[in-house]
């Protein structure tokens, strides 16, 4: 069977993927809700599909390989636990239905660095304990769980991903050049991937021949090579666009900022450096905005 790809979420992230996809010879199928047009564009075949919703499933094709990244809608009337962790079951469970184990398909699931609840600046990986404290972490960690307890025996990757940035996703660009104040804390950490390299591991988690003298690890944690201060990322971006010197004021207590500054840690990536990036793009935080923010590409996610 030729190889073809399943995106269950082709958001930011998933449109790279399928790209890469394509360019290797992959047939692409991604699913949507509403943006048959936007996929149809890039040569994808969209699917209306919501994991919520028992009566689409029949429209999920039989791929070799499957990727999830599914983000949970605020908007959406079902909470976050039901979609992000029995939602995912439904989906395994339909993908695996009478296909044999050495049949089944090969499946990467986007997970977050989220789950992990350290805080002054310690560096944490895969054997690092997890006890997340907000809701998003907790469901992914539940949904890593439930992954693992259904497909024992199949091809499974879980990439817990730092925070992605790129072409129109660069985080409070847009204040830093138009010198507002930064809401959010200067201190701590941010660890950060670009959206091509975090799409490069995705594919090469699907690459067998990576894998022919070593076992492929069930789970990786997906970081560029340095994590960053905030104050001097913003000063980077400040560098890249010639702008002042950035200023910062406390965020609202309810913000997500301010919850995300709760935890500091900083994420080793020895282990998808070894297997699946051994050749990072953007290596650091510099290349990448660099890369971005001179090209004029960003705006504020």
């Amino acid at each position: 069977m030729s190889n073809s790809l399943l995106i269950v979420g082709c958001g930011y992230l998933g449109r790279r993927v399928g790209r890469l996809a394509q360019r290797a010879g992959w047939q692409v199928h991604a699913t949507t809700r509403s943006r048959f047009e936007t996929l149809a564009a890039e040569g994808f075949h969209p699917i209306a599909f919501d994991w919520n919703d028992s009566r689409t499933f029949d429209r999920l094709p039989t791929t070799t390989h499957v990727l999830i990244a599914v983000a949970h809608d605020r908007h959406s009337r079902v909470d976050r636990y039901a979609s992000q962790v029995d939602g995912l079951a439904r989906l395994i469970r339909h993908l695996d239905n009478g296909r044999p184990t050495d049949q089944s398909a090969d499946v990467c699931y986007i997970s977050t660095t989220g789950v992990y609840h350290q805080t002054g600046g310690v560096w944490v990986d895969e054997t690092s304990p997890t006890r997340p404290t907000r809701e998003g972490g907790k469901a992914h960690l539940a949904a890593e769980a439930k992954l693992r307890s259904l497909r024992v025996g199949r091809p499974t990757t879980t990439l817990r991903l730092a925070g992605i940035y790129g072409p129109d996703r660069v985080p409070r660009a847009a204040d830093v050049i138009a010198e507002r104040p930064i809401a959010s804390p200067p201190h701590g950490h941010l660890n950060l991937i670009h959206v091509d390299d975090a799409a490069t591991a995705v594919m090469n988690s699907f690459d067998n021949q990576r894998f022919a003298s070593r076992a492929r690890s069930p789970l990786y944690v997906v970081a560029d090579d340095e994590p960053v201060v905030r104050r001097e990322f913003y000063r980077e971006i400040a560098r890249a666009t010639r702008s002042a010197e950035p200023t910062f004021v406390d965020p609202a207590a309810d913000s997500g900022v301010r919850f995300r500054s709760e935890t500091d840690k900083r994420i080793w990536n020895r282990r998808v450096r070894r297997d699946l990036l051994p050749q990072m793009r953007y290596p650091t935080y510099r290349e990448g905005l660099r890369d971005v923010l001179e090209n004029n590409l960003s705006n504020e996610a």
